[in-house]
């Protein structure tokens, strides 16, 4: 075998090569998505949790959100005021980050209080519950208790205990997570010096709610009649407290003859 059938064929392989490395590395030139180096910056700026409170799916869609300008640099609740500085810094606004708020589970019918319907024994998870069941509670309002809220919790701030979700204030972070999976519509976010709330949600009639819960609002309209500073408001059978002119008197808890409003 001649030398030059090796050769020929090696060369033109070789030169092959040459030429496809330099389309390509020409190619990455022209094609180059080019990133902005402050989304990494903000990324490492944020919690890290990826709880999605903010609305996008992790930390890194946040970051570029904010860069991009779609979301603004407080939009984190979970990182607080220091990670909002840090973000105002990197984006070079003046940031005032948002007031901060926890979660508050708008329920309190326990094992003993709320009357049973059935003893459900499915699947351990609310939505999919909800969607196929109900509930095992009579009160069509009533938290389910099977945990959908503490599952996605990336701080622990959630447990169930006696048969509802409990909300720990000490590590809640006000993200929102929760809120947005439990298919009853019951836990929301209360700013984080609210004094009292009223923990109940449901807007049956008293008559109803007497039957089904021991624990429920009957929407008597006491905490409303006795609150100095009209706080307090029945509407809908419910009655609910407006945080901005609320004192933190405690008539309207000590006036409740169902023992929902809570500090």
């Amino acid at each position: 075998m001649e030398l030059s059938n090796i050769l020929i064929p090696a060369a033109i392989f070789a030169g092959l090569g040459v030429i496809l490395g330099i389309l390509l590395a020409v190619a990455s030139r022209v094609f180059a998505v080019k990133t902005d180096e402050r989304v990494e910056k903000i990324a490492e700026a944020l919690p890290g949790a990826n709880c999605g409170g903010c609305g996008y799916s992790g930390c890194a869609a946040l970051a570029e959100a904010i860069v991009k300008g779609d979301a603004p640099a407080n939009a984190c609740r979970a990182g607080g005021a220091a990670c909002a500085e840090k973000i105002g810094a990197i984006m070079g606004v003046a940031v005032t980050a948002q007031a901060p708020v926890r979660a508050r589970v708008l329920c309190s019918g326990e094992c003993g209080k709320a009357k049973e319907k059935s003893r459900y024994e499915g699947v351990q998870d609310c939505i999919a519950a909800d969607r196929m069941y109900g509930s095992d509670k009579l009160c069509a309002f009533g938290c389910m208790g099977l945990g959908s809220c503490a599952s996605v919790c990336k701080y622990g701030a959630l447990r169930i205990s006696g048969g509802i979700a409990r909300v720990d204030g000490a590590r809640c972070v006000g993200c929102g997570a929760c809120v947005s999976v439990c298919p009853k519509h019951l836990i929301t976010l209360v700013p984080a010096d609210a004094k009292y709330t009223v923990d109940c949600h449901s807007t049956e009639s008293g008559a109803v709610v007497r039957k089904v819960c021991d624990a429920g609002c009957i929407g008597c309209k006491l905490c409303e009649k006795n609150c100095p500073s009209g706080a307090v408001h029945v509407t809908d059978n419910l009655a609910t407290i407006d945080p901005a002119l609320c004192t933190g008197c405690g008539i309207c808890a000590a006036k409740c003859p169902r023992g929902v409003i809570r500090g």
